[in-house]
């Protein structure tokens, strides 16, 4: 069984930080991308960042210099320190990673979500 587990989420007020982690744990074989999205009310699910293994990142433009996406291979991790947060950076963020286990083939997984709330 593999998974991943968020924590960090809460409420905070708009110009403040928090930071998101999220574990893999399990029978993991690999892990390759891993990122995290994001899901307001009414909305779409939508990419907020990605890390490859070897560390190339990607952003969405509205996170652009507000947001830092890094990882740690050695313990399975990926964080996400999110700072200058806004009201509209209210949402669930999900955790996704690209990952083969000893029991089956590599596929997506997905966390639990976390909410973080942007307070005005």
């Amino acid at each position: 069984q593999v998974q991943l587990v968020e924590s960090g989420g809460g409420l905070v007020q708009a110009g403040g930080s928090l930071r998101l982690s999220c574990a893999a744990s399990g029978s993991i074989f690999s892990i390759n991308d891993m990122g995290w999205y994001r899901q307001a009310p009414g909305k779409q699910r939508e990419l907020v960042a990605a890390i490859t293994r070897g560390g190339s990142i990607t952003y969405a433009d509205s996170v652009k210099g507000r947001f830092t996406i890094s990882r740690d291979n050695a313990k399975n991790t990926v964080y996400l320190q999110m700072n200058n947060l806004k009201p509209e950076d209210t949402a669930v963020y999900y955790c996704n990673a690209d990952m083969a286990s000893w029991l089956s083939s590599r596929r997506d997984y997905w966390g639990q979500g976390t909410q973080v709330t942007v307070s005005s």
